[in-house]
């Protein structure tokens, strides 16, 4: 959740919104991070998982990433038996 978080604030002007909601859904906690930052390419969504690509982008105050954080983001929630989606 903190490297989700993370994101949304790198992306998230000074003036922007950042919104956490969290709810029960079945047997699970639904939680759902959004904000109304700069946003990524529908073309690049499906290649924020992916090890090989290289789509990291520098935030709005020029901070730079690994690249890596919503990879193991999703690794970590899959092990643990969830699933992650991204939106734009």
């Amino acid at each position: 959740i903190i490297n989700l978080l993370s994101n949304a604030i790198k992306f998230t002007g000074s003036n922007g919104e950042i919104k956490v909601e969290a709810k029960t859904k079945d047997k699970f906690i639904e939680i759902c991070i959004s904000d109304n930052g700069v946003g990524i390419n529908k073309a690049d969504i499906s290649k924020l998982f992916a090890i090989d690509s290289n789509i990291s982008t520098k935030g709005t105050n020029n901070e730079e990433g690994s690249g890596l954080g919503l990879i193991l983001c999703k690794e970590f929630i899959v092990q643990n038996g969830g699933s992650i989606k991204v939106e734009s």
